[in-house]
């Protein structure tokens, strides 16, 4: 079985995300919470299916530009498989649940975005 979604815009990256962290722990929580809240509300809406076995999880971050780095474009992977479980498209995301990830990434200036798939393993 393969389920997907989509996530519409940007998510912050590893160096906004310890910045907030650095500012104040409170906020980088905060960044989380409204992250992770984003995706689960992508993904009931989009209507995903639950896996309850092992999947791998493909990622499409679609940049508006090449200014920052992928490693840290792609760290928000924490914020997506967080929100699937919470949509309870994933029983859970340690390695019993999630057994590969895959990141590809493009550049589309008019819709930044992160295109995600799930598939059953």
């Amino acid at each position: 079985m393969t389920g997907g979604l989509v996530v519409e815009g940007r998510l912050p990256s590893l160096n906004e995300y310890v910045a907030a962290e650095r500012a104040n722990r409170f906020k980088a929580a905060a960044m989380k919470r409204r992250e992770t809240e984003r995706v689960r509300d992508a993904a009931l809406a989009q209507g995903c299916p639950r896996f309850e076995g092992p999947v791998t999880v493909r990622f499409l971050w679609v940049e508006p530009n090449r200014r920052r780095d992928l490693d840290n474009v792609a760290f928000a992977k924490k914020f997506v498989l967080d929100g699937l479980v919470a949509a309870g498209v994933l029983a859970g995301d340690g390695q019993r649940f999630v057994v590969g990830l895959q990141d590809t990434f493009e550049v589309d200036p008019a819709r930044p975005r992160v295109v995600v798939e799930v598939r059953g393993a």
